[in-house]
């Protein structure tokens, strides 16, 4: 019998729950969430009666990573315009080996000038998106702290056209997107329940 090789074939392909879930308990893959599974398929000799054996080999799409904080003074949220007209809060993209709160102090003092700041260490949440850019899909992640902070002075960035310090009624009217209101919902329950925020 003369065997005759197909060529490769590379493809994307979205794997069972069981599988994925395999994958996120992987400690050296670290997106754990939402994984984009890209799976390579090389396939071998075809015999005369045409059957294949096909071995697969999985790789997990890289997210794209953010750190930010939802930064308090006293009773007031703040608050970035950035170019496109939305209202959100200061984040960043993790360089290097940054940890995520030196990500986001840094992205911080880049965005605002604000450098005293004190990171409250029993509230964390996380958030994730997509978006296309030169036509590709992005999926992206951002991790959110909470910080205070007494500096109420702002120095704005290229990156921003204009700010403002809100009462949490007014930082949730003025945010553009529905998960970043949850945030603040979220944080502003956190704050009431530790006596951080009244009312």
């Amino acid at each position: 019998m003369r065997l005759r090789r197909a060529p490769h074939i590379i493809h994307s392909q979205t794997f069972p729950a069981p599988f994925q879930d395999s994958l996120r308990s992987n400690p050296f893959i670290s997106t754990p969430q939402n994984l984009t599974i890209l799976a390579t398929k090389q396939v071998f000799p075809v015999d005369g009666i045409g059957k294949i054996e096909i071995c697969v080999m999985s790789i997990a799409a890289p997210m794209e990573t953010s750190c930010g904080f939802l930064l308090v003074n006293f009773d007031s949220i703040l608050l970035l315009q950035y170019p496109q007209g939305h209202w959100s809060y200061p984040k960043g993209h993790v360089e290097g080996d940054e940890d995520h709160h030196s990500t986001a102090r840094r992205e911080l003092m880049e965005e605002t000038g604000i450098s005293d700041v004190e990171v409250d260490s029993g509230w964390r949440q996380r958030t994730e998106y997509s978006f296309h850019h030169k036509g590709r899909r992005i999926d992206k992640q951002v991790f959110w702290y909470l910080a205070s902070t007494n500096e109420l002075d702002v120095t704005l960035s290229h990156e921003h056209t204009n700010y403002m310090w809100l009462d949490f009624d007014d930082a949730e009217a003025q945010l553009t997107f529905d998960q970043e209101k949850a945030l603040l919902r979220d944080a502003r329950t956190y704050l009431m329940a530790n006596g951080a925020l009244v009312g």
